[in-house]
């Protein structure tokens, strides 16, 4: 996520996430290794507390989901009066499993600690989840609690700790000029932040910026700074930064948007690179295609109708709802070229919903797809995206209609998207995306593959066999164009003179068929589409040889899918990773090492210390790429983001001495089972790494002794007889006693928001109604 000023209009929701000194506090329970890797054990808010222990329920959601009898699975806190929560799981069995409670908390038991067993278990037919895939916690609670004491509660033993972590927040390494700490909750938490910007001398009368195509590097790790050379970690700041190298970015002082960055460097690329080049995007079910130069081309048009035509300047915010197609990336660019913010809302969201986003951001007008326009507040001026109206905005340019829109000078550090939350603990929220974020994220991403290439040429130059020259670049957009995901990786994409081939809704089959058919390079997914694919039939029989790589981003992914990723598809040229550094495929598990620019901290969240290698507490991390803070929000953005820039990403984390990071889980999922902490995630991916589960979710579920207790929701596959049982007892042998799962529910499928995370509260809700049927 990009670190930015703070939330807009919301004061103390700034003052809570970012400090004075630039820190972010993430909110993440993480550690530091020695060799600077950063390590996310889970959110802060979600540890489930038993007992006095700390239990990561993305731990326990991992277990339960690699069970093959379980299709999805949540973990969720259950209130109890001895221990404080239980852990509870929340279980969609695979269509024909028939795991029984009792199987799914010994599964949980044989791979956890005692105190992370799950003690209650719900079946449920699906996990409820946000737009983004995260797992509606407090709705999981809510259902959990409606269910009350109906749930049937085990204690079962077998211990054997599984640390699981892969997300998608730091891109393996600190980037380099980041600077981040961990520190202990009590008293602060991880946190990122940036350095001064590089400075470069740019003649005055030129505003231009101007980018060599080859990426310089400095050396790795910046002076002055004693820190261990492998993991990053300066034991004198207590802070993790990033050793990789960087790339150039523009003086943070000079005029920029990131349209106008993005072009530079397309521009700038030598001729046989921009001969290589596909086209910039490909709709993935009609396989119309946008040259880059008409794809420029579109954008200035478009500029100019906006500019002209409905009289949009900077700083006014455009709202745009509609499911991905060319129109919106086409969109997007042109809106931010003149500065105008671009406010991207989901298309499956209620009048109510829009009502809210509308008065967050008070937009001067919204761009929306037919089937949505009746939803929206009635004030609110709109243009239909594919009417004749637009299509004159984009086109009439082309032909003299309206002036090319003047040069715009728009501060880096103003506003250019308002991104929402997933609002999977309560109504989403704005977060204030500046263009600086933006031009950050991209200069990180081309240096990292510029380190790539580097890498390449030296090992050639030594008498290595080179690497076969790698395919054109060509990326599959799953993910929605309107999550943060989805919009920071078309940001790169185009920037980077990739292909971007979008998909107007996920469709599993689909995506297979689309990977053979535009031979697709790159996979931008959730865990819970990994896990699909690796059990899906129509996969199967696609030819998918042309995955280069998965990134893997809004939640933990475990080893053992990641493993059977590459079993299921052994003729793909590369490994499924969450990086593009060949140096982080020797940590499994691991998100990788911090990015460049990128600082971090593990910070306890009992003492608020910051943490070396091998400790787990929430991640915070700090630079150029934090945003600004939550829009109308002051007491969420002074929660999230510190005065001195960090921000607590509310995962729980730790980096081992090589400096890679591993997510646990979400702080706010972690399962309070008897004072252990059960990340759900673990638990989940133990469960979909069983062949006969489809899918699988853990939550927690209310109970009087244990506080909650990990109860899994398992979607058996089809054909599948597993049993509750069974379920519990696959997640038992590779987890410690206190994180076994307590109870399964079968359900038909796991609840997910757009971008595939699990809708826990849901799931939650679901379990405390059905307890009765348990």
């Amino acid at each position: 996520m990009p670190v930015g000023v703070g939330y807009v209009g919301d004061d103390e929701a700034t003052a809570a996430t970012v400090d004075s000194e630039g820190w972010l506090k993430t909110g993440d329970l993480c550690y530091f290794n020695e060799d600077g890797f950063l390590y996310i054990v889970d959110r802060l808010k979600e540890l489930i507390k038993y007992k006095g222990y700390q239990v990561p329920p993305a731990e326990l959601e991992h277990i339960l989901q690699s069970h093959p009898g379980i299709a999805d699975a949540a973990v969720i806190p259950y209130p109890d009066e001895e221990a404080g929560e239980l852990p509870m799981a929340f279980i969609v069995r695979q269509p024909g499993s028939n795991i029984t409670k009792e199987q799914v908390m010994d599964y949980v038991a044989k791979q956890v600690a005692p105190y992370k067993k799950v003690r209650r278990v719900a079946f449920v037919t699906a996990i409820p989840k946000s737009p983004a895939g995260k797992i509606l916690r407090r709705e999981l609670v809510q259902q959990a609690l409606s269910m009350g004491c109906r749930v049937q509660t085990l204690s079962l033993s077998h211990s054997l700790a599984l640390a699981i972590a892969v997300a998608g927040v730091c891109r393996g390494a600190a980037h380099r000029g980041f600077i981040s700490g961990v520190s202990d909750p009590r008293h602060g938490h991880m946190s990122k932040r940036s350095p001064p910007p590089q400075r470069a001398h740019i003649p005055m009368a030129e505003q231009r910026w101007r980018p060599p195509y080859a990426y310089a590097s400095s050396t790795a790790g910046g002076g002055g700074v004693d820190r261990r050379s492998r993991s990053g970690f300066c034991a004198a700041t207590r802070t993790f930064h990033s050793l990789r190298s960087v790339g150039p970015l523009p003086p943070e002082e000079l005029p920029l948007t990131v349209a106008a960055y993005a072009f530079s460097l397309l521009s700038s690329a030598p001729p046989l690179v921009v001969a290589g080049r596909g086209p910039a995007l490909v709709d993935a079910a009609t396989g119309i295609a946008v040259s880059y130069p008409a794809f420029v081309a579109r954008v200035r048009f478009l500029a100019g109708g906006l500019w002209c035509s409905l009289g949009l300047r900077p700083g006014d915010v455009a709202l745009v709802v509609s499911p991905s197609c060319l129109d919106v990336a086409v969109l997007y660019f042109a809106l931010m070229s003149i500065g105008v913010v671009v406010s991207p809302a989901n298309p499956a969201s209620t009048a109510d919903e829009y009502a809210h986003q509308v008065r967050l951001s008070r937009p001067a007008v919204a761009f929306v797809a037919p089937e949505v326009a009746a939803r929206l507040p009635r004030h609110v001026s709109r243009v239909v995206i594919g009417s004749e109206v637009f299509d004159r905005l984009a086109s009439a340019s082309a032909a003299g209609g309206w002036a090319a829109p003047p040069a715009v000078a728009m501060k880096q550090s103003s506003t250019a998207a308002l991104l929402y939350s997933s609002g999977t603990t309560g109504r989403v929220k704005a977060v204030a995306i500046t263009h600086r974020n933006l031009i950050a994220q991209i200069s990180a991403y081309n240096a990292i593959r510029e380190t790539v290439a580097r890498e390449a040429a030296t090992d050639a130059g030594k008498g290595k066999p080179p690497p076969p020259s790698p395919p054109a670049a060509v990326t599959l957009f799953p993910l929605p164009l309107f999550h943060v995901m989805g919009f920071g990786l078309l940001t790169r994409t185009i920037s980077s003179g990739e292909t971007a081939v979008v998909m107007r809704r996920f469709d599993l089959a689909a995506a297979a068929r689309a990977v053979e058919r535009y031979r697709v390079t790159k996979l931008s997914a959730a865990p819970p589409v990994v896990v699909a694919l690796t059990k899906s039939d129509e996969a199967r029989r696609r030819d998918l040889s042309s995955l280069v790589a998965i990134v893997v981003g809004s939640a933990p992914l475990g080893r053992e899918v990641s493993q059977r990723f590459a079993t299921v598809f052994p003729s793909s040229t590369g490994p499924v990773a969450t990086m593009a550094g060949p140096e982080e495929l020797a940590a499994y598990g691991s998100v990788g090492r911090l990015a460049p620019r990128v600082q971090a901290k593990i910070v306890d969240t009992a003492t608020g210390e910051a943490l070396g290698p091998g400790r787990r507490g929430e991640l915070w991390i700090r630079g150029p790429v934090v945003h600004l803070g939550y829009v109308g929000d002051p007491e969420a953005t002074a929660a999230t983001i510190t005065p001195d820039g960090w921000l607590k990403t509310g995962d729980l984390c730790y980096f081992n001495e090589d400096g890679y990071l591993y997510v646990v889980d979400r702080l706010k999922e972690l399962i309070k089972y008897k004072g252990y902490q059960v990340p759900p995630a673990e638990l989940e991916h133990i469960l979909q790494s069983r062949p006969e589960i489809a899918d699988a979710a853990v939550v927690p579920y209310p109970d009087e002794e244990a506080g909650q207790l990990p109860m899994a929701f398992v979607v058996r596959q089809p054909g599948a007889y597993l049993t509750e049982q069974q379920v519990m007892n696959c997640v038992a042998k590779h987890v410690a006693p206190y994180k076994k799962v307590r109870r399964v529910a079968f359900v038909n499928a796991i609840p997910k928001s757009p971008a595939g995370k699990i809708l826990r509260r849901e799931l939650v809700l679901q379990a405390m109604a059905s307890t009765s049927r348990l």
